[in-house]
């Protein structure tokens, strides 16, 4: 059995395990991400893994970092929620701890891990995954290997144009469906509807003591469990947006599975119902065609490790 350790390094956390050859988590920790600071945030994946790999035999190390990260899977060409720019962390971390080491974007691994382990590990072929946050990620996978494209930053699902001249979003475009599908589109459309209709928001302003500026995620998906019409809506205009893209992606690749993780997926049915009609909808002329079935993530945090980990088995 081959035992490699996953890293996943997100803005605010660093997670990582040591994972065996069927994707099980066999041991984990957790460091606080010095985000604004580069030689630390090096420091504390060092740190991690040296925890992990002592007593125990390791064939690689995988990273998965939120930002765009470099065709041969070394350097972070740029992280928007770190302070990393060109940064040579593959090198680093190899030259650190003796051991090969990998770097790949965050939403490639939680989609790998998911072909592998998790919602799609019954497609042999192709699944492609949306990852709902605060932001919109994804992953693709064709023949059976991640769609990195030519330089390494393919699969930037958040980023395709949903609404021509629509909401600014962080990349610099209108419009992306990132702006749309969101969690942070979810509590946009919320407070928008509880400030016009407060009377219809009266579970969700509660939790927000009166104020719709204090709306947040949580909240939204607390009062919608609980029938607040505006929650309920938010999350029926996340899905009617994300259904649609799901469709692009049928339309497009035609993959056997496609999977919604992230944050966001919590809300179960909240936002799966309205997803799935959606995609639906969009795809009414193909009713007499196969189409890929849209399921939920199943590793849910641990899917960044797992996938990681996974991707250093095939250095």
């Amino acid at each position: 059995m081959t035992l490699t350790i996953g890293v996943d390094v997100g803005g605010t956390k660093v997670a990582a395990g040591v994972v065996d050859d069927t994707g099980t988590v066999l041991v984990q920790t957790r460091r606080n991400t010095p985000a604004d600071d580069v030689a630390k945030t090096r420091d504390v994946i060092i740190e991690v893994v040296t925890e992990l790999v002592a007593g125990r035999t390791i064939g690689a190390v995988g990273i998965g970092a939120a930002g765009w990260i470099d065709a041969s899977r070394s350097t972070v060409l740029f992280a928007p929620n770190l302070a990393w720019r060109d940064e040579p962390l593959r090198d680093y971390v190899s030259n650190a701890t003796g051991l090969p080491v990998i770097v790949e974007n965050d939403g490639n691994v939680a989609a790998w891990a998911e072909f592998r382990y998790g919602a799609a590990r019954d497609a042999d072929d192709s699944m492609v995954m949306f990852t709902i946050g605060t932001g919109v990620g994804g992953g693709i996978v064709l023949g059976g290997e991640l769609v990195r494209g030519a330089h390494g930053i393919a699969a930037e699902l958040g980023h395709m144009l949903t609404v021509p001249d629509g909401h600014q979003c962080g990349c610099g475009r209108l419009g992306c469906i990132e702006q749309y599908a969101s969690g942070s589109a979810l509590v946009r459309f919320a407070r928008a509807a509880a400030r016009q209709e407060p009377h219809r928001a009266t579970a969700l302003l509660h939790l927000a003591d009166g104020e719709a500026e204090a709306i947040t995620g949580p909240m939204v998906t607390a009062a919608a469990k609980g029938g607040d019409p505006v929650s309920t809506e938010a999350f029926a205009q996340v899905g009617r947006w994300l259904g649609t893209s799901l469709a692009d992606m049928a339309q497009i690749l035609d993959p056997q599975v496609l999977v919604v993780g992230g944050g966001v997926v919590d809300a179960g049915d909240l936002l799966l119902g309205p997803t799935r009609r959606s995609f639906a909808d969009a795809l009414a002329q193909r009713s007499r065609l196969p189409v890929a079935q849209v399921r939920p993530a199943e590793l849910g945090n641990t899917a960044g490790v797992i996938g990681a980990a996974d991707l250093a088995r095939r250095i």
